[in-house]
């Protein structure tokens, strides 16, 4: 014995297989055939622009295998005598105890927490500080208002 929700479900999986058949169809119908390899390769010029025509072959340059870097440049390791920077408060919020200072070598912005504070700063002072790598980043440590 079948319920009439039973029915109606039925009905609407009917529908739905016709329905998806009749698109099928239809696609199959108005599907163009594929396009030819010409047609889909695209080409990018000297200047890194996509275009439609080759690049012309006498104005390849050579580059030498040596010269092409791979992965991330590394950055020389800071002498000791430079380890001390200086720098500018770009944000520090003293309710919370922790700011930004924007190092005047590197232009860089180097999180600073108030327990690497020596003395009191505020936005916009000048500072001279250490810098240590922190898993987070770096860390500006040993932090005091210039002179």
């Amino acid at each position: 014995m079948e319920t009439f929700s039973k029915k109606e479900k039925e009905k609407a999986r009917q529908k739905k297989r016709k329905d998806k058949e009749e698109k099928r169809e239809e696609r199959k119908a108005s599907a163009q055939k594929g396009q030819g390899l010409n047609e889909m390769l695209a080409y990018v010029d000297e200047n890194g622009n996509i275009t439609s025509t080759p690049p012309d072959p006498r104005k390849k340059r050579t580059i030498d295998q040596e010269d092409v870097q791979i992965g991330v440049s590394k950055q020389e390791a800071m002498a000791p005598q430079d380890s001390v920077r200086q720098g500018i408060v770009s944000f520090f919020n003293a309710s919370k105890g922790y700011g930004f200072i924007r190092d005047l070598q590197s232009q860089e912005s180097i999180f600073v927490h108030m327990n690497g504070l020596i003395d009191a700063v505020g936005e916009s002072d000048k500072v001279t500080f250490e810098v240590t790598r922190t898993p987070k980043g770096l860390n500006a440590v040993e932090v005091k208002k210039a002179v």
